[in-house]
């Protein structure tokens, strides 16, 4: 069975305005996440919101011929949630749709550890870090539990803090493979999307994810291009959670 990759995504973004439907090779940025979880034998779900702003987002999953499921604005774990009842899925993958070269492999191996009775399984430390590699691994029970404990009305952009209050939490880390390579693979800022559309021309949209990390152990300094970027995604980050 694949496994479901929930394409959390929204076209509003603060920093790079409509970063999914940025260029990406012969489509957009959305469209190539799409095609990389096909190509890693994912099941790609995209789950966006209500809002008239995402109404792109569905005509683009209805061209590419995949689920779509579109809720709440702000409570992203209601949206997964209502997208798990919708196709009767009782456990997921997150794809971040500013992860654009996500390691499928990873995926699935975070995947089964929920079969070791976990409910929630973290990314690995150098993914949370700005490598952008995994997202998390996540049944539906635990969501469940969080949401009858908050209600309807939260803003749950930063889920990991939320979840982690969660009673009956189970959850373990996923553990990195190889010495992770220092890079920063996510899209947030322009400096992020002209090194990702490096990345793409050299070793191609569906490259697997060891020769993206080897394209920077043969270079050295190409991460500094979005370093400088990484602190201020992680305090931005951390600003979030604390609002919330």
């Amino acid at each position: 069975m694949q496994i479901p990759a929930f394409i959390t995504v929204r076209t509003l973004s603060e920093r790079l305005p409509n970063k999914c439907l940025l260029p990406f090779g012969e489509s957009n940025v959305l469209v190539h996440i799409v095609k990389r979880s096909k190509h890693y034998d994912l099941e790609p779900i995209v789950c966006t919101t209500v809002d008239s702003t995402d109404d792109i987002i569905e005509e683009i999953a209805y061209r590419e011929s995949i689920k779509c499921f579109r809720g709440s604005v702000n409570h992203k774990l209601k949206r997964w949630l209502d997208c798990c009842d919708k196709f009767r899925i009782d456990k997921f993958h997150t794809v971040d749709a500013d992860d654009p070269f996500f390691d499928g492999e990873l995926i699935k191996k975070s995947f089964s550890l929920l079969k070791d009775n976990y409910n929630m399984v973290y990314p690995t430390k150098s993914s949370s870090c700005g490598g952008a590699s995994v997202g998390f691994s996540l049944t539906r029970d635990i969501i469940v539990k969080f949401c009858e404990m908050a209600g309807d009305e939260r803003d749950t952009e930063m889920m990991w803090y939320y979840l982690e209050k969660t009673p009956g939490l189970k959850g373990t880390r996923l553990e990195d493979i190889s010495k992770p390579v220092k890079v920063r693979l996510t899209l947030d800022y322009e400096e992020d999307y002209w090194l990702l559309c490096s990345i793409r021309r050299i070793v191609g949209n569906l490259a697997p994810r060891k020769a993206v990390e080897d394209l920077f152990r043969r270079n050295p300094d190409l991460y500094k291009i979005n370093w400088f970027r990484n602190e201020e995604w992680k305090q931005r980050q951390l600003v979030k959670s604390i609002k919330e």
